[in-house]
């Protein structure tokens, strides 16, 4: 089975959660991985920093590369893309992670954190795909994968969530399916990878409670479900909105407990 060694990875986030999920998931095939975040001393209600998601990467088997990059900033992007690319010699695949989460209703949510919100959400994926890109055109098998959910137009979603931050998210995978057309005479595969159900963060924790995050997933399943997607042929799948346990199920699995 292919696997991610060797390969250098750039991601937006990754100091906790699902980003740093990921991550430990492509370390332990030896890969090298840059992880751009603005936290270098820790929160005190979000566990992780840089350096500590670093440590992990080395302990597991990984080339870790902490970078200080606010992802809504050109220049620190900029800057990031290219001491990865110097660090390592080139980019495979880039992890559009980072992303804001303001639940609030529209007639209470300040236009400060829906701004926040488009600015590391959407636009922070479109930045770190678009300085990559050079790069990526470079590599025997390049992928962006971006962690946004399949545009839905069921009021359901909308119930479950709110309208800024559905925009922001859709807006994520509005980048997917027009870089997969733009990008496809380069073959860099471009998709979209989204859980089934809650995922158990710390942030997630902070916003929804303890009483909903019981019933939730672990972030192990999108990490998995990453490391199947990401070594595949970049020729073979694109522009695609994938769902965590399809693509394990399509990969044999059948245990989703945790």
């Amino acid at each position: 089975m292919p696997d991610l060694s060797g390969k250098t990875l750039i991601m937006s986030g990754g100091s906790r959660g699902i980003g740093l999920a990921i991550a430990l998931r492509a370390a332990r095939d030896g890969a090298n991985i840059a992880i751009l975040a603005k936290t270098v001393e820790p929160h005190p209600t979000l566990p992780g920093t840089i350096h500590t998601a670093a440590r992990a990467i080395e302990e597991a088997g990984g080339h870790a590369l902490p970078l200080v990059c606010d992802i809504r900033d050109d220049g620190t992007v900029i800057e990031a893309v290219a001491q990865t690319a110097k660090q390592f010699g080139g980019i495979d695949v880039v992890v559009n992670n980072a992303s804001a989460l303001d639940l609030s209703p529209t007639t209470s949510i300040t236009m400060k954190k829906y701004d926040l919100m488009q600015d590391i959400n959407a636009r922070g994926s479109f930045l770190l795909s678009k300085t990559a890109i050079p790069h990526l055109r470079k590599s025997a098998n390049p992928h962006i994968l971006t962690l946004s959910p399949p545009i839905s137009l069921d009021p359901k979603w909308i119930d479950r969530v709110n309208t800024a931050y559905t925009i922001s998210k859709f807006s994520m995978t509005l980048v997917t399916i027009g870089l997969a057309r733009e990008l496809a005479g380069h073959n860099i595969a471009v998709n979209s990878l989204w859980p089934r159900t809650t995922i158990d963060t710390a942030a997630v924790r902070n916003v929804l409670g303890a009483e909903l995050t019981s019933r939730s997933r672990s972030t192990d399943i999108v990490a998995d479900a990453a490391h199947v997607v990401l070594p595949q042929p970049s020729t073979q799948t694109t522009g695609q909105c994938l769902i965590d346990d399809e693509v394990l199920i399509a990969n044999g699995a059948t245990d989703f407990s945790s």
